[in-house]
Protein backbone atom coordinates (compact mmCIF):
# COMPACT_ATOMS: atom_id res chain seq x y z
CA UNK A 1 0.00 0.00 0.00
CA UNK A 2 2.93 2.23 -0.90
CA UNK A 3 4.19 2.42 2.95
CA UNK A 4 0.49 3.53 4.18
CA UNK A 5 -1.40 1.99 7.34
CA UNK A 6 -3.79 -0.57 6.11
CA UNK A 7 -7.15 1.06 7.62
CA UNK A 8 -9.87 -0.36 9.33
CA UNK A 9 -13.60 -0.67 8.43
CA UNK A 10 -14.21 2.15 9.85
CA UNK A 11 -11.60 4.38 8.78
CA UNK A 12 -9.52 5.11 11.36
CA UNK A 13 -5.57 2.93 10.75
CA UNK A 14 -4.69 0.16 12.35
CA UNK A 15 -1.85 1.77 13.79
CA UNK A 16 -4.28 4.07 15.98
CA UNK A 17 -5.77 1.56 17.64
CA UNK A 18 -2.36 -0.42 18.74
CA UNK A 19 -1.15 2.44 20.46
CA UNK A 20 -4.72 3.58 22.07
CA UNK A 21 -4.85 -0.23 23.40
CA UNK A 22 -1.16 0.13 24.64
CA UNK A 23 -2.11 3.84 26.40
CA UNK A 24 -5.08 2.04 28.32
CA UNK A 25 -2.80 -0.48 29.32
CA UNK A 26 0.18 1.34 30.36
CA UNK A 27 -2.01 3.87 31.72
CA UNK A 28 -3.82 1.07 34.24
CA UNK A 29 -0.48 -0.75 35.11
CA UNK A 30 1.86 2.17 35.60
CA UNK A 31 -0.38 5.10 36.31
CA UNK A 32 -3.34 3.44 37.77
CA UNK A 33 -5.44 5.56 35.22
CA UNK A 34 -9.08 6.49 35.90
CA UNK A 35 -12.01 8.72 34.26
CA UNK A 36 -14.41 10.51 36.41
CA UNK A 37 -18.33 11.72 35.21
CA UNK A 38 -17.38 9.75 31.67
CA UNK A 39 -20.96 10.59 30.69
CA UNK A 40 -19.76 13.91 29.70
CA UNK A 41 -17.47 12.60 27.31
CA UNK A 42 -18.75 12.43 23.53
CA UNK A 43 -18.29 9.74 21.59
CA UNK A 44 -20.39 10.39 18.50
CA UNK A 45 -20.68 13.95 16.34
CA UNK A 46 -18.13 17.08 16.77
CA UNK A 47 -17.17 18.16 19.96
CA UNK A 48 -13.86 20.37 21.18
CA UNK A 49 -12.31 18.67 23.72
CA UNK A 50 -10.50 21.03 26.20
CA UNK A 51 -8.01 20.45 28.90
CA UNK A 52 -5.34 21.70 31.38
CA UNK A 53 -1.26 20.81 29.81
CA UNK A 54 0.94 19.93 32.18
CA UNK A 55 3.03 16.48 31.15
CA UNK A 56 4.43 14.65 27.92
CA UNK A 57 1.44 11.60 29.00
CA UNK A 58 -1.55 14.17 29.08
CA UNK A 59 -2.35 12.75 24.90
CA UNK A 60 -2.53 9.77 25.92
CA UNK A 61 -4.11 9.87 29.41
CA UNK A 62 -7.26 11.97 27.63
CA UNK A 63 -7.39 9.83 24.49
CA UNK A 64 -7.48 6.83 26.93
CA UNK A 65 -10.47 8.25 28.29
CA UNK A 66 -12.30 7.77 25.61
CA UNK A 67 -13.74 4.45 23.77
CA UNK A 68 -13.53 5.83 20.04
CA UNK A 69 -11.20 7.47 18.18
CA UNK A 70 -10.50 11.54 18.87
CA UNK A 71 -7.97 13.67 17.15
CA UNK A 72 -5.03 15.22 18.64
CA UNK A 73 -2.87 18.60 18.08
CA UNK A 74 0.85 18.71 18.27
CA UNK A 75 3.42 21.89 17.28
CA UNK A 76 4.52 21.38 13.92
CA UNK A 77 8.47 21.19 15.06
CA UNK A 78 7.93 17.63 16.64
CA UNK A 79 6.95 16.10 12.89
CA UNK A 80 10.44 15.08 11.89
CA UNK A 81 12.07 11.95 11.34
CA UNK A 82 9.90 8.85 13.11
CA UNK A 83 7.13 11.10 14.23
CA UNK A 84 6.74 12.51 11.31
CA UNK A 85 5.68 9.27 10.03
CA UNK A 86 3.88 8.12 13.23
CA UNK A 87 1.93 11.02 14.54
CA UNK A 88 -0.29 11.81 11.13
CA UNK A 89 -1.05 7.64 11.65
CA UNK A 90 -2.54 7.98 14.72
CA UNK A 91 -4.70 11.30 13.74
CA UNK A 92 -1.88 13.91 15.10
CA UNK A 93 -2.27 17.35 13.22
CA UNK A 94 0.84 19.82 13.15
CA UNK A 95 -0.57 22.95 14.46
CA UNK A 96 1.15 26.28 15.72
CA UNK A 97 -1.98 28.29 17.12
CA UNK A 98 0.12 30.47 18.98
CA UNK A 99 1.15 32.73 15.94
CA UNK A 100 -2.01 32.38 13.64
CA UNK A 101 -1.60 29.43 11.65
CA UNK A 102 -4.97 29.64 9.85
CA UNK A 103 -4.68 26.60 7.96
CA UNK A 104 -4.64 24.71 10.88
CA UNK A 105 -7.49 26.47 12.56
CA UNK A 106 -9.32 25.88 9.15
CA UNK A 107 -8.54 22.60 9.04
CA UNK A 108 -9.35 21.53 13.01
CA UNK A 109 -12.45 23.46 12.33
CA UNK A 110 -13.37 21.33 9.04
CA UNK A 111 -12.74 17.77 11.75
CA UNK A 112 -15.55 19.62 13.58
CA UNK A 113 -18.08 19.80 11.34
CA UNK A 114 -17.49 16.77 9.98
CA UNK A 115 -18.29 15.02 13.13
CA UNK A 116 -15.02 14.43 14.47
CA UNK A 117 -13.70 14.62 18.32
CA UNK A 118 -10.83 16.88 18.33
CA UNK A 119 -8.23 17.17 21.74
CA UNK A 120 -6.92 21.04 22.37
CA UNK A 121 -4.68 22.20 25.21
CA UNK A 122 -5.83 25.85 25.39
CA UNK A 123 -2.27 26.82 27.53
CA UNK A 124 -0.44 25.85 24.24
CA UNK A 125 2.22 24.39 26.46
CA UNK A 126 2.67 22.30 29.77
CA UNK A 127 2.78 23.96 32.70
CA UNK A 128 6.13 24.52 34.59
CA UNK A 129 4.34 23.99 37.96
CA UNK A 130 1.15 21.79 37.33
CA UNK A 131 -1.34 24.84 37.70
CA UNK A 132 -3.44 26.49 35.17
CA UNK A 133 -2.10 29.00 32.66
CA UNK A 134 -3.57 31.52 30.28
CA UNK A 135 -5.05 30.19 26.79
CA UNK A 136 -2.99 30.76 23.85
CA UNK A 137 -4.28 33.42 21.14
CA UNK A 138 -5.99 31.45 18.45
CA UNK A 139 -8.24 29.30 20.73
CA UNK A 140 -11.27 31.49 21.39
CA UNK A 141 -11.57 31.62 17.61
CA UNK A 142 -11.74 27.90 17.33
CA UNK A 143 -14.11 27.41 20.20
CA UNK A 144 -16.26 30.70 18.63
CA UNK A 145 -16.56 29.40 15.38
CA UNK A 146 -16.44 25.47 15.89
CA UNK A 147 -20.50 25.36 16.51
CA UNK A 148 -19.92 22.35 18.78
CA UNK A 149 -19.97 21.30 21.91
CA UNK A 150 -17.15 22.70 24.29
CA UNK A 151 -16.18 20.11 26.77
CA UNK A 152 -13.77 20.41 29.53
CA UNK A 153 -11.64 17.68 30.82
CA UNK A 154 -9.14 18.41 33.35
CA UNK A 155 -5.62 16.15 34.41
CA UNK A 156 -5.02 15.41 37.46
CA UNK A 157 -1.60 13.19 38.88
CA UNK A 158 0.04 13.29 35.15
CA UNK A 159 2.41 16.48 36.72
CA UNK A 160 3.84 14.45 39.14
CA UNK A 161 3.91 11.14 37.17
CA UNK A 162 6.38 13.07 34.28
CA UNK A 163 6.15 16.83 35.08
CA UNK A 164 7.96 19.89 32.34
CA UNK A 165 11.49 19.63 34.36
CA UNK A 166 11.65 15.66 35.11
CA UNK A 167 14.08 13.24 32.35
CA UNK A 168 12.24 10.38 33.08
CA UNK A 169 8.13 9.28 34.17
CA UNK A 170 7.07 7.49 37.40
CA UNK A 171 4.38 5.84 38.61
CA UNK A 172 1.57 7.36 40.16
CA UNK A 173 -2.13 7.53 39.48
CA UNK A 174 -3.65 9.84 37.15
CA UNK A 175 -6.90 10.63 37.09
CA UNK A 176 -9.10 12.16 34.04
CA UNK A 177 -12.54 13.86 35.46
CA UNK A 178 -14.65 15.37 32.74
CA UNK A 179 -16.87 18.36 33.18
CA UNK A 180 -20.37 19.35 31.10
CA UNK A 181 -19.73 21.01 28.14
CA UNK A 182 -19.27 25.13 28.56
CA UNK A 183 -22.61 27.07 28.31
CA UNK A 184 -20.93 29.67 25.52
CA UNK A 185 -24.70 31.34 25.30
CA UNK A 186 -23.86 33.00 28.75
CA UNK A 187 -21.65 35.60 26.37
CA UNK A 188 -22.68 38.44 25.60
CA UNK A 189 -24.38 39.06 22.70
CA UNK A 190 -22.18 42.53 21.78
CA UNK A 191 -19.34 40.91 22.26
CA UNK A 192 -17.64 40.33 18.73
CA UNK A 193 -14.34 39.61 17.21
CA UNK A 194 -11.35 39.37 19.43
CA UNK A 195 -13.13 40.58 22.16
CA UNK A 196 -15.34 37.32 21.69
CA UNK A 197 -12.63 34.95 20.91
CA UNK A 198 -10.98 36.24 24.41
CA UNK A 199 -13.81 35.53 26.16
CA UNK A 200 -14.48 32.37 24.55
CA UNK A 201 -11.34 31.36 26.09
CA UNK A 202 -11.36 32.63 29.41
CA UNK A 203 -14.83 30.94 29.84
CA UNK A 204 -13.13 27.36 28.82
CA UNK A 205 -10.15 28.40 31.30
CA UNK A 206 -13.06 29.00 33.95
CA UNK A 207 -14.31 25.85 33.36
CA UNK A 208 -11.27 23.97 33.53
CA UNK A 209 -10.75 25.56 37.28
CA UNK A 210 -14.07 24.71 38.38
CA UNK A 211 -13.75 20.83 37.80
CA UNK A 212 -11.88 19.51 40.95
CA UNK A 213 -10.62 15.88 42.16
CA UNK A 214 -13.43 13.68 44.24
CA UNK A 215 -12.17 12.37 47.42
Amino acid sequence: MSGQTRPQADGVPMIYWIAHTLSRVVGHLVFRHQTLHREFLPEAGGALIVANHVSFLDPAAVGAAFRKPIYYLARKTLFKGLLGWLLPRIQVLPVDLGKGDLASMKRILGLLKEGNRVLIFPEGTRSPDGTLQEAEAGIGFIIAKGEVPVVPVRIFGAFECWGREARWPRPGRITIVAGPPVDLSALPAELTGRARYQACADLVMKALSDIHLEA
